[in-house]
């Protein structure tokens, strides 16, 4: 008989309008990573949820070391050893690292806080995975890498057996995971058991042992990972044959759209200079650190900029705020959509519908049926997944809330779009969705302008590759004439020559 850490079986969920989870099934034993694997929607999420007592099932049975138990709570389950990275980061951004760490275990010295035992244990978590954060910095002035590592320590302060990582990568830099898998490997060493969610699946094969996946709120099936079984897992995940993972299409490359000249920002940024032209997506690559997102945040008016002149389609525009470069009809799905895309506790018609109430008012009053029908239009055309116009945009997936970030200015008249990071956390047939929408607009003129970390992405779909590094462009090279090494070459190049 297997000696299983957890027993899931049976297990069912329902919400409003929606069965998120139904006859759910899954096994972990010590010492095993179990890859948990499905698109957005799929109820990854809300099993985990279910597992770490955040929500209860409505069926089932959950067994942890082979004694049945409900968690009627997170404490509960934390008392039981399961320790959870959510994916979306679930930090307060106004308490240090190690105030992070400790929250509702806080360090005490004869029944008194102490805020030199709290920094002096984070120091040691923090060592021990090698990351170049201090106990004492506030978590809000820290990249989105260096919170999600605060995450990782989080969960890794508590002394648990069962530990679930919730998308961990997705904001990381290769070196950072490369220190997560380390990590991994040492926990599988002491007997830990590690379910681990991602849409990155061919990092997969570096730590899972099994997968089980889940198909609209079902168990599919559970089975070995191995590199040639990718076609089948991801077939068994969305349910058909996925053929082309960057679908391209070609365009005659017309006259200029935008361009940037002599940017430069007081965070590093340093004299950019670029353009896009119609016909074509150009893609922002380097490592994490390297300027992009705060290029991107510059030239959108929401960051400050030292110098630096933006022109669309030949006429000298200013920007010195978001408002202006929407006037101009520049939009930016940004890459942290939690905190800057979205408002996540109004409803998906609020939040489509917010930037665009000239479009749903009549006499500066609001019109409830246009809203409804602008919502619908936007939800149609994207596939959003969503009981209702209604729901909270908190409840949903991370898949479905990216497309809510962008799905909102596809009602307006876009000249510009910027993607920072589009495709973050989420599953391999919303992120062909996302590349087909980017493509469409640029078969209709609109300038494509993207960020994004993973090299495969970036060369599968852009014309053009503008590679940084230390706030400076180093290369811009055409796609169909390069590769991976020499992006990664440039990316590195921190005392080459900019381009200009």
């Amino acid at each position: 008989m297997d000696n299983y850490l957890v027993e899931l079986t049976g297990i069912s969920k329902s919400f409003p309008g929606v069965k998120a989870l139904d006859n759910v099934n899954l096994t972990l034993k010590p010492g095993e990573v179990v890859g948990l694997l499905g698109e957005n929607g799929a109820g990854k999420s809300t099993l985990m949820k279910v597992l770490s007592g955040v929500i209860q099932k409505d069926e089932g049975s959950i067994k942890i070391k082979g004694q049945e138990v409900n968690f009627s709570s997170p404490k509960e389950a934390e008392g039981a050893g399961i320790a959870i990275i959510h994916q979306e980061l679930n930090l307060c951004r106004h308490l240090t690292v190690a105030e992070n760490i400790f929250l509702t275990r806080e360090q005490t010295k004869f029944g008194i806080l102490s805020e030199r035992k709290s920094n002096s244990k984070a120091k040691e978590i923090l060592d021990s995975l090698n990351l170049d954060i201090k106990p004492s910095d506030i978590v809000g002035s820290l990249q989105v890498s260096k919170q999600q590592m605060v995450e990782i320590s989080k969960a890794l302060s508590i002394d648990s057996d069962i530990i679930i990582m919730d998308e961990p990568t997705s904001a990381l830099t290769e070196k950072e995971i490369d220190e997560l898998f380390r990590i991994i490997k040492h926990l599988k060493a002491q007997n830990k058991g590690i379910i681990y969610i991602s849409h990155r699946l061919e990092e997969l094969v570096h730590i899972v042992d099994r997968v089980t996946i889940l198909r609209d709120g079902q168990y599919i099936t559970t089975m070995d990972y191995k590199p040639e079984l990718l076609p089948q897992v991801i077939t068994h995940m969305v349910g058909r044959e996925i053929k082309d993972k960057f679908p391209k299409v070609h365009c005659d490359i017309g006259e200029e759209v935008f361009s940037v000249k002599n940017l430069s920002t007081p965070n590093g940024v340093k004299a950019v200079n670029f353009s896009v032209k119609q016909g074509e997506i150009v893609a922002f690559a380097g490592l994490m650190g390297a300027g992009r997102s705060e290029l991107v945040r510059a030239i959108f008016g929401a960051d400050k900029k030292t110098s630096g002149e933006t022109y669309l389609k030949g006429e000298a525009i200013t920007i010195k705020s978001p408002r202006d470069a929407i006037r101009h009809g520049i939009y930016c799905v940004p890459e942290d959509r939690k905190k800057d895309g979205l408002c996540i506790k109004m409803s998906v018609k609020h939040n489509i519908t917010l930037p665009n109430l000239d479009m749903t008012a009549t006499l500066d009053v609001i019109n409830k049926q246009k809203e409804s029908n602008l919502c619908a239009k936007i939800i149609g055309k994207l596939g959003i997944r969503t009981p209702s116009q209604e729901q909270l945009v908190k409840n949903l997936s991370g898949g479905n809330q990216q497309k809510i970030v962008v799905g909102k200015w596809l009602a307006r008249d876009a000249k510009v779009i910027f993607f920072d990071e589009p495709t973050r956390g989420i599953d391999v047939a919303a992120k062909i969705e996302i590349y087909n929408l980017m493509n469409q607009l640029k078969e209709q003129g609109i300038a494509v302008i993207y960020v994004s970390s993973e090299l495969p992405e970036v060369l599968g779909l852009s014309d053009r590759v503008l590679v940084m590094c230390n706030g400076s462009l180093k290369a811009d090279l055409k796609t169909e004439e390069t590769n991976q090494e020499e992006v990664l070459f440039y990316a590195t190049q921190y005392e080459a020559t900019e381009v200009s």
